[in-house]
């Protein structure tokens, strides 16, 4: 018994798997992260500019 014989045709064309130029997956924080950090800085901006504009009021 012989081995069936392959054509060029019988070959695989899966396309090459690229290589990834970005972070890879566990580098990255997670979402829910990476918004509650977002929003403590807007909170703590907001807080910083009534700050400043209580100072501002009050001098002047």
């Amino acid at each position: 018994m012989t081995a069936p014989q392959m054509s060029p045709s019988d070959t695989r064309t899966d396309p090459t798997p690229r290589a990834r130029t970005g972070p890879n997956e566990e580098d990255r924080a997670p979402m829910s992260f990476t918004v509650r950090v977002f929003i403590y800085l807007v909170g703590v901006h907001f807080i910083a500019a009534f700050l400043f504009f209580l100072f501002y009021v009050a001098g002047g």
